[in-house]
């Protein structure tokens, strides 16, 4: 695809010519002009696909030589250049068939955008404009899709796929090296799909011109396969070399995950399979290349939220702390994808296992506070998505979750009791005494006893060992930890002290309350 650069100003016109690399983003650069006059003497013959003026000029304009060169070849795509931001010159150009306009202080990576926008929009032409050129196109997406990407290697004539697959099965002096997918995603232009799309489009582009190999453009991601050595020169250090001269060209970021090489064209797809196995990791590798063998090694890291992470977690979902919350979620993550073992499924059980924990925190403090739950079942399994990083997906939910409880606990006039009620079923281990409760609810300790004795019915004192007691008979029911350390888990240090509190309560020692309940079982 052909490119003609028009300005009457030397410096202009071979800045351009020089600065931007044509012919590693596809395009061939003609001399360039150096006046309207010249460039339409030479379009005739020379036939470019896209011209790139300069709006002003000695002679005639930029928009003259559009109006006229699009009359000589009407699909031409016009790239109009201009010292001035004017919305006159704008609107004349639209309307005298201009693709795009540019401010001549634009930068190199915007010309390239711009001119790759226009070489897509010909390609579009081209497919419409041929019906055979479609249809051998979708016919080769065909073979791609059916030969790599489904693992239909059945009976298939391996003309088509000498004819079709050039890349792979062109050349007989490699037919015994081995062949390998890979699977290429980019980021650096603007979040909008268009410009997604179009830097894959970029990128697909380039590893055609730039690599022997055959590729298929698929929603968010490159699908690419090559044949590994034979003259070919398709080593990783090649591979990393190109994807390097790529993003310095495009100025972006690509991120590519490498299936297992294969001996035979029928087990294409068995790289493929490897390969999009190895791309799901994305958000969990800190590499831009990564194989395959690499991710199949790993054993699993942590599945299972601690006790401790637990109770850290729920002190913040209780202060309403949205930053406090998003700097937990991001240490503990870190730490996860810091294990050489983690794996997705490993890390998906992890998130799964926090919800749950968050899950059980909302029902408990909701139960404290005497509101009915209305919650729907226990979360389900978080299955994690490339478009969301493993910190995202956590924070969204815990978040979600705190502000569930703050909302509901936000109204009426009971909001310092409820909440003062949740933090003592959260910490009935440590310190809940009415001096600590009081700091946890900004309310002095005199106007708390009064404000819970009024909401509740009960004193403070009373409402704290209740609770303990409470606990410590879920304890006894369902662990064979010793009275001491039940004791310690409800708050008490004195154990001779908590079993005289607990047989006021139960009328039975902590021993005799154990055993009767094993003998109801």
């Amino acid at each position: 695809m052909k490119i003609m650069i028009v300005d009457d100003e030397v410096i202009i016109r071979t800045g351009l010519a020089k600065v931007i690399k044509w012919d590693e983003i596809g395009m061939e650069l003609l001399e360039p002009a150096s006046s309207a006059e010249e460039a339409l003497e030479r379009i005739p013959l020379e036939r470019p696909n896209v011209l790139l003026t300069d709006i002003r000029m000695t002679g005639k304009t930029g928009l003259q030589l559009a109006e006229e060169a699009i009359q000589m070849i009407p699909d031409l795509e016009v790239i109009v250049l201009s010292g001035y931001d004017d919305f006159a010159y704008t609107q004349q150009a639209i309307r005298q068939g201009v693709s795009d306009y540019l401010l001549k202080t634009s930068r190199p990576e915007e010309i390239v955008k711009t001119v790759l926008k226009a070489r897509q929009r010909i390609e579009e032409k081209w497919a419409a404009h041929s019906q055979d050129h479609y249809k051998n196109k979708e016919a080769r997406n065909r073979t791609f899709e059916r030969w790599i990407m489904s693992g239909e290697a059945g009976p298939i004539d391996r003309h088509l796929l000498t004819t079709y697959l050039p890349g792979l099965f062109g050349d007989r002096d490699t037919l015994g090296s081995e062949l390998q997918v890979f699977i290429v995603t980019a980021e650096g232009w603007e979040d909008s799909p268009s410009s997604a799309s179009l830097l894959l489009f970029a990128v697909e582009n380039m590893l055609q011109d730039l690599l022997n190999c055959e590729t298929l453009l698929e929603k968010k991601r490159v699908i690419a396969a090559i044949r590994l050595g034979g003259g070919s020169d398709n080593g990783m250090q090649h591979l990393r070399f190109i994807f390097q001269k790529i993003e310095r060209l495009l100025k972006c970021k690509m991120y590519a995950a490498f299936g297992t090489a294969v001996q035979q064209p029928e087990h294409m797809h068995e790289s493929y399979t490897t390969a999009s196995d190895a791309f799901s990791y994305k958000t969990l590798i800190n590499e831009s290349i990564w194989l395959y063998e690499d991710i199949v090694k790993r054993k699993g890291g942590k599945t299972v939220c601690t006790h401790d992470e637990e109770l850290e977690l729920s002190s913040i979902l209780l202060e309403d702390d949205s930053v406090a919350l998003k700097g937990w979620v991001q240490r503990f993550i870190q730490v996860q994808l810091e294990d050489p073992q983690v794996t997705l499924q490993s890390l998906e059980a992890l998130i799964h296992s926090v919800a749950i924990s968050a899950h059980r925190w909302l029902e408990r403090v909701i139960a404290a506070t005497g509101r009915e739950s209305t919650l729907d079942e226990s979360p389900k399994h978080f299955q994690l998505k490339l478009s969301v990083t493993p910190k995202d997906t956590l924070f969204q939910y815990l978040n979600a979750v705190m502000k569930l409880y703050h909302n509901r606990l936000g109204e009426g006039q009971a909001t310092h009791a409820q909440k003062a009620m949740a933090y003592i079923e959260e910490h009935l281990g440590s310190d809940v005494g009415l001096q600590q409760v009081a700091r946890h609810v900004h309310l002095h300790p005199n106007h708390l006893s009064e404000v819970f004795k009024k909401e509740t019915g009960i004193t403070f004192g009373d409402y704290v060992t209740k609770q303990k007691i409470q606990r410590a008979m879920e304890i006894l029911t369902i662990s064979p930890a010793k009275i001491t350390e039940v004791a310690a888990g409800v708050g008490y240090e004195d154990v001779k002290y908590f079993s005289q509190i607990f047989k006021r309560y139960t009328g039975k020692t902590p021993s005799e309350f154990r055993e009767a309940s094993l003998r109801n079982d």
